[in-house]
Parts: C-alpha cells; structure tokens; sequence
C-alpha cells in the first residue's frame, strides 16, 4: 500500500466504508425474530458458551469455536435476542467489504478503482446475505479477506515479511472460525512453493516484463524460517488459540477437538439435504439455499434466498476467463492472483469426501469474482465510466433482488415467482 498522504486517505477511504456498509447491514436485521436457517445450531452454541461450566457433551463440535465464541460475546452484550444474535455477523460483513477495498489498492492502485471493487462485492448478494445470519461463512471469509488483502500488498515487495506474517496470523483466525478458511491460506502457500521451486531451477522468462506474476529476484531475504513462520507457525498458534478459552491448555483435549472437527468434516456418511448442490454448479447459480420463506399475509412473504446476484456472478464467468488468458499469455501478475484467489477456495471443495454441499460454500470464490470483473472492465484503453457504469447494473440486480434478500423487506408471491427465473432455484 501507498505510504505517506496516500496511506491517510486509504485509512479514511477504509473506515467510511466499513462505517457506511455496517449501517446498511444493520437495517431489518432483527426481522425475523426467530431462527433462520443455521442458526438453530450456531446459536444455542454460542449461548452453551456462556454457562459458568462447559456442559458436556458440547454443542457444535464439529466446527472450530471462535466464530461461535464472537456470536456469545454479542449475546453477552445486546441480550439473547435477534440483535445478539447477528450483530457479529454484520460487523464481520462490513469487514469483508473492507477486505475487498484493500484487495483492490494492491491490485490495481487506485482509490476509485477499489472502491469500485467493494461497492460490486456488496452488490454480490451473497455477501448481504451471509452477514445478517449468525452463521460463521461471514467470519471466515472477512479473516480470509484480510488476510489476502495482506498477502497481495506483499507479493511485489522486496520484504514481504510482516505482511506475510499479518496474512499468516488472520489465515489462523480464518481457519478458527471453519475450516474452509484454510483454503486460501493453501493457496498463498502454493503461490509461494511455485515461485521457489521455479527460483530453484533458475528459471527466467526470455522476455521478462515488468508485469511478469514470476521473477527470479522476487523475495531475495524471504527464507524458509520466514516461511515455516509465516504460513506454519503463526497460523497454526492463531487457531490453537481460539480453543484454550474452552479446552485450557490440555494437549489431550486439544487434539480430540480437532480429531472431532476433521471425522465429522471428512465424512461421507451425511443424509442428503432439500437445497444441497453440488460444487460444479454454484458459479452457475444452479441451486440456492432458501434461508427462510414465512407467509406474512394473505399475498405477502417474508423470504431469505441465498443465491446470487445474476447480474454479477454470470458475467463474472466471461470476466475470469479473460483473467485466465491474460495469466497465461501476458504473465500479469495481477491477473494470476486474482484467479488463485477464485480458484483455491473454490476447486478445494472438489478435492474433499464431503458430498453435502451448499452454494454458500462458494461465497470466497464468488467474491473474489468481483476483482476479476473489475480487472476487465479497466483493462486496455477502455473508458472509466464503463466500470461505473457496470457498478450501477450490479446495484439495479441488487435492489431487484432485495425482497428475496431481507426478510423485513417483504414481497407478494407474484413478484417472489417472477425472480424464481429458473426451475431450479424453487
């Protein structure tokens, strides 16, 4: 990131924006006053972690505990009520955006630019959705975010190292509250064993650029301590953390908590689900999951659709395959973090046991795509206002999507039907 004045106005840039997506974030969120979705596990977890004694068995083990232990502080401090509940959840959301603002800076290095990239990362859906539910997707993601935001403002620099080590440190918060967060942590750490093992066979472009995603001088002081400490270390003493509150310090428990986590994330022996779908279909906006669908009056409906915005994540397909070729054949490094950031969250749930899925699993990848959008549309000598222009479609498809989105919006089944575009989505 910039130094100096330009350091000041990102740090304000940085702020307005996480102030002003928490207020929106934050309106209707207490509709419905009832469990939605997930929340009937999350939630009676949280509140086990607030008893004097740990009762046993233990709620939700099958998952790591900070998020949940985010979710107790917030039940501790607003009451055990729709607020406690999802307040963290909109804290964390406008994080994310916020995450995806400082990807932004370090991609394309400019503040308008950035802001373009949150602005279509909140028009997503998705990531509106996720943060006014007390689930963990929404903690893992702005962890994740951060800690990638960090990582890409390191790639270029001689002396990764306290950025490295920052993205280390939030990829273990990550990883503590779901274990998908280790996806993109997986990723750096393949980023890096490329770039070294390449270095080590003195490979070199003949016609080296200064865009090349590889030099043979990248990271010259960057030594396999920094790395072990970095990626192994820090993450891994972060994580372990977020447990002591609960287990103490017993190795014992330690190790049976994660043996818990692993057997019931690996297996394959898990009934099947109503909105389950599989992970070749979620770019495709196959299958949503319907968070809640509440008959309010004799034609109106309260309804949560995780989904999707359309008029984002289709065009993002187009947009990522224009950042594939510019990979492959200009070697822009910009380019080439942005798909490995779309492509490991995403492709490492083809690699695990699991067969339950949900579209929500795609939600890092997803908001990713919004970089991969912005890249294309300020690629070349194509006009500024084609990307403004381009934010205004997202937000139309955003508003239009609203009444599926916030429960306290509210919509009558004929305009509920008319948004239900295809079968597959009733």
């Amino acid at each position: 990131m910039a130094s100096g004045p330009d350091l000041s106005r990102s740090a304000v840039f940085a702020v307005a924006i996480f102030l002003i997506a928490h207020l929106v974030l934050l309106i209707g969120v207490t509709t419905p006053e009832k469990f939605v979705f997930d929340e009937v596990h999350y939630v009676p977890a949280a509140r086990q972690m607030l008893e004097p004694v740990l009762p046993n068995p233990m709620l939700n083990p099958m998952h790591p505990p900070l998020a949940k232990e985010l979710i107790a502080a917030s039940i501790a401090t607003f009451g055990d009520n729709a607020l406690g509940w999802r307040y963290p959840a909109t804290l964390f959301g406008a994080l994310a955006i916020v995450a995806v603002y400082l990807c932004g800076l370090a991609l394309f290095s400019a503040q308008g630019t950035a802001i373009a990239a949150a602005l279509i990362a909140f028009c997503n859906q998705m990531v509106f959705v996720q943060s006014r539910i007390a689930m963990l997707d929404i903690f893992a993601l702005a962890f994740g975010l951060l800690a990638t935001a960090a990582f890409m403002h390191g790639f270029r620099k001689q002396k990764p190292h306290l950025l490295f080590a920052l993205a280390g440190g939030l990829f273990g918060l990550a990883a503590a509250c779901k274990w998908s967060g280790l996806f993109p942590l997986a990723t750096c750490i393949a980023i890096v064993a490329a770039v070294r093992l390449l270095q080590s066979w003195r490979a070199a472009f003949v016609d080296a650029k200064p865009v090349d995603w590889y030099r043979p001088d990248l990271w010259p002081d960057f030594r396999v301590q920094h790395f072990a400490l970095c990626f192994v270390a820090l993450p891994a003493l972060t994580y372990l953390a977020t447990f002591v509150p609960l287990h103490g310090l017993s190795p014992v428990e330690l190790i049976e908590a994660q043996r818990r986590i692993f057997a019931d994330n690996t297996t394959t022996a898990i009934a099947g689900h109503t909105y389950q779908s599989s992970w070749p279909s979620w770019p495709w906006l196959l299958r949503p999951v319907w968070f809640l669908f509440d008959k309010t009056a004799e034609d109106r409906i309260a309804a949560i659709v995780f989904l999707g915005n359309p008029l984002v994540l289709w065009p993002a397909l187009v947009a990522l395959a224009v950042v594939a070729r510019d990979v492959i054949v200009a070697r822009r490094w910009d380019a080439f973090l942005i798909l490995a950031f779309y492509l490991g969250p995403y492709l490492a749930w083809a690699l695990l046991p699991r067969t339950l899925g949900f579209i929500y699993y795609y939600l890092p990848a997803a908001t990713a795509a919004s970089l991969a959008l912005v890249y294309v549309l300020r690629r070349g000598k194509l006009p500024a206002w084609l990307l403004w222009a381009y934010v205004g479609i997202a937000a139309i498809g955003f508003a239009i999507m609203l009444p599926i989105s916030a429960a306290f919006v509210g919509t009558s089944m004929q305009n509920f039907n008319r948004l239900m575009i295809l079968q597959s989505w009733i």
